[in-house]
């Protein structure tokens, strides 16, 4: 039976750690900040996140047949 391959699109935005959680870059931060944003939200939106543990174990069965890196 052939490999299974992982994702290309996940590769790049996703990363798994050692623990199991699932490290993504925040949506909604890369254009528009001198009008269509509260400060608040720029501030909220700067850095990574964590995905929930329900969406980090599907995106783990999914996108990454092999597992974690």
């Amino acid at each position: 039976m052939p490999k299974l391959k992982t994702k290309s699109g996940a590769k790049k935005r996703l990363q798994v750690t050692k623990s199991g959680k699932v490290k993504h870059g925040r949506a909604f931060a890369k254009h528009l900040f001198t009008h269509a944003k509260t400060p608040g939200n720029k501030r909220q939106n700067r850095g990574t996140s964590y995905l929930a543990k329900m969406d980090a174990k599907k995106v783990i069965r999914e996108l990454f047949p092999y597992g974690a890196n």
